[in-house]
């Protein structure tokens, strides 16, 4: 099973209620998260990550698994979210894969074929000196489709999407074998809905701490430019907090990013409606 759809859109609180109803019906549901900012350790008011209260006593799995000065590819992920799935059907369990980082999904329901290319330092070191801007344009050119739904303010993966498609001399075509069978429902909100529930929620997550989160990751060894990396709450409340906007500007900036990477995830998720 698997419960996909934008941020704010109600996937995790579906996921536990669904997972509560099957356990009256004797079937035990554990919930593995597909969501790219979620698996490292310390972002929890920064991701929106599910709190042990709201869990609910269900199984959760593939949070709190890497630290965020490290950086975890789609391969990583799917490599270990493989692993996890595969002991929940040993027990006699059902999976649920829960999450919006659609390349995520899809390398587990799909069973997408990732490409294996080795990091090209010399290629990153002149990428790194691009605006994000130049970056894009390079990315638009070499793969159209990776453009349209890549975190457009997340520079690690625009260089690692670049690095790809220069180093197979062409745009790869995806290649896939579905290793599970799968089911798929799509959770979405009206527009305004949507946007009301992501300001409110931006706001409730402000006042328990977040700017503090970001505080404490970057006291601890996570650099500027690794927090900017991560992308939307880490990237603007790093920018916050090193005086490069204010906080009104702060909220305002991510508000608009968000939605943006709303867009996205409809996009890639609209498939699903086939």
């Amino acid at each position: 099973m698997s419960i996909v759809g934008p941020t704010s859109s109600g996937k995790t609180a579906v996921s536990i209620d669904f997972a509560k109803k099957l356990k009256g019906l004797g079937i035990t549901a554990e919930i593995v998260s597909a969501d790219s900012r979620q698996v490292y350790i310390g972002l929890n008011l920064l991701s929106g990550k599910v709190t042990k209260k709201e869990m609910g006593l269900i199984p959760h799995h593939m949070l709190d698994i890497v630290s965020p000065k490290k950086v975890y590819s789609v391969a990583d992920y799917k490599k270990d979210a493989e692993k996890i799935i595969d002991e929940i059907i040993t027990r006699g369990n059902l999976p649920v894969l829960v999450g919006g980082t659609g390349f995520y999904v899809d390398a587990i329901t799909k069973g997408i074929i990732l490409p294996e290319v080795p990091p090209n330092k010399e290629l990153r070191k002149k990428l790194e000196k691009l605006e994000t801007k130049k970056l894009l344009e390079t990315l638009k050119k070499l793969d159209p489709a990776r453009y349209r739904e890549i975190d457009q303010n997340n520079r690690v993966r625009i260089v690692r999407a670049i690095e790809i498609a220069k180093s197979l001399g062409k745009v790869p075509k995806v290649k896939a074998k579905p290793k599970y069978d799968v089911e798929t429902i799509y959770v979405d909100l009206p527009d305004e809905e949507l946007k009301k529930k992501i300001h409110t929620r931006l706001l409730a997550r402000i006042k328990s701490g977040m700017i503090n989160e970001a505080k404490k990751l970057q006291s601890s060894g996570v650099s500027w430019k690794r927090m900017e990396e991560l992308g939307l709450e880490c990237r603007f409340v790093a920018l916050h907090l090193q005086g490069k906007m204010s906080k009104k500007e702060m909220i305002e900036e991510l508000e608009k990013s968000t939605w943006q990477y709303v867009k996205r995830q409809r996009t890639w998720f609209k498939r699903l409606q086939n």
